[in-house]
């Protein structure tokens, strides 16, 4: 049995800026599971890439708040295995950037006490302040 799902008006947007970001019809990803069965990070995640893509395609904006987004390695092998195409990597790129422009640092410089500040090496400080600051 079908059942039609109609979403809000906010939800239809973020599903839309998504899209936009990504260059992917996430609509069209028919939930089959196998990105979660291909991810090596699945067990690292807090909600599999299928759900991920769902909460997407209903436009649940909640999924920015996922730690899922900042696992994913963009390895590929989701979208070498799924039977759509869908480059689920930049779907959480996309998401990633929708996060970046709100300007919420996930990051403090204060934070970082001296023992880590000399333990780690300077590229880290770099990736890490681009990935996750604003």
């Amino acid at each position: 049995m079908l059942k039609t799902i109609r979403l809000e008006d906010e939800n239809t947007q973020f599903l839309k800026k998504v899209e936009s970001i990504s260059g992917e019809i996430i609509t069209v990803c028919d939930q089959c599971g196998v990105c979660s069965g291909s991810c090596p990070f699945t067990d690292d995640m807090d909600i599999t890439p299928a759900n991920m893509m769902r909460k997407v395609q209903l436009g649940q904006s909640d999924v920015l708040e996922t730690e899922t987004i900042w696992i994913c390695a963009s390895c590929l092998r989701c979208m070498a295995r799924c039977p759509r195409g869908l480059d689920l990597s930049k779907v959480a790129e996309a998401l990633r950037q929708i996060n970046l422009r709100t300007a919420i640092n996930h990051i403090k410089v204060e934070d970082i006490s001296p023992e880590e500040a000399k333990r780690l090496p300077a590229i880290a400080y770099v990736g890490a302040f681009r990935k996750l600051t604003g």
